[in-house]
């Protein structure tokens, strides 16, 4: 897929579920698990506590891209540098999210044709990252922010797009979409950490699935 492909897509499904902390032997049963609930979007996490996260974390990404493909749209997260990015790539991500706004990282994924979305909190940095190129820009921490803070940046700023991380359920998901945002990702409310610990697939399925209804929802009564 293009560039422009990817990003529409990204903008028409919404939902990102980030997948922090999954072991490799969990990744077939989870992904699937959220396939089966509709979620189309995957962002692998770089867990930079451990020594060997860009590795680690490319082969997820290639596991990923290998087995669902066809069914998904891989990306990598918590995305600090340069490296991480190519690493990132090489094993067919097409998304590179961070927590942050790093002009070495925004340059280098553009120049890979990969849709970049950094992480900001103010409009001096949400500005800043949508001029180096961002394509949409992450509030984060969006719970800790709350809908009025949203709200009141898209107010002059609503030409940028934002996604929102943080706050995001099944029961809030229309709020986030009235506030302005053009999508949302979910991590722990949605891949469920002790659902991931035991097996238990069904129960990501299901919250999968509250999380993709609830857009239906939203999109049904527009």
């Amino acid at each position: 897929m293009t560039h422009e492909q990817v990003l529409a897509r990204i903008q028409e499904e919404k939902l990102v579920a980030i997948l922090r902390g999954v072991p490799m032997d969990r990744i077939d049963g989870v992904v699937g698990a959220l396939v089966r609930g509709g979620v189309r979007i995957l962002e692998f996490t770089f867990d930079h506590a451990e020594p060997d996260c860009v590795k680690a974390n490319a082969e997820k990404i290639r596991r990923t891209v290998e087995k669902f493909g066809d069914q998904v749209l891989v990306g990598c997260g918590t995305t600090l540098t340069v490296e991480e990015v190519e690493a990132a790539y090489d094993a067919g991500a097409c998304l590179v999210i961070s927590p942050n706004v790093d002009m070495a990282v925004i340059r280098r994924s553009k120049q890979l044709g990969m849709v970049s979305m950094p992480g900001a909190l103010t409009p001096t940095e949400i500005v800043a990252a949508y001029d180096m190129g961002a394509d949409i820009v992450k509030l984060f921490p969006a719970g800790e922010l709350g809908l009025g803070y949203i709200k009141a940046v898209r107010g002059p700023l609503k030409h940028i797009p934002m996604s929102a991380v943080g706050g995001v359920k099944p029961e809030n998901v229309g709020e986030y979409l009235d506030a302005g945002v053009c999508g949302f990702g979910v991590g722990g409310p949605l891949v469920l950490a002790k659902a991931v610990k035991s097996g238990d697939d069904a129960a990501i399925e299901e919250r999968a699935k509250a999380f993709t209804d609830a857009i239906k929802a939203w999109e049904a009564a527009k």
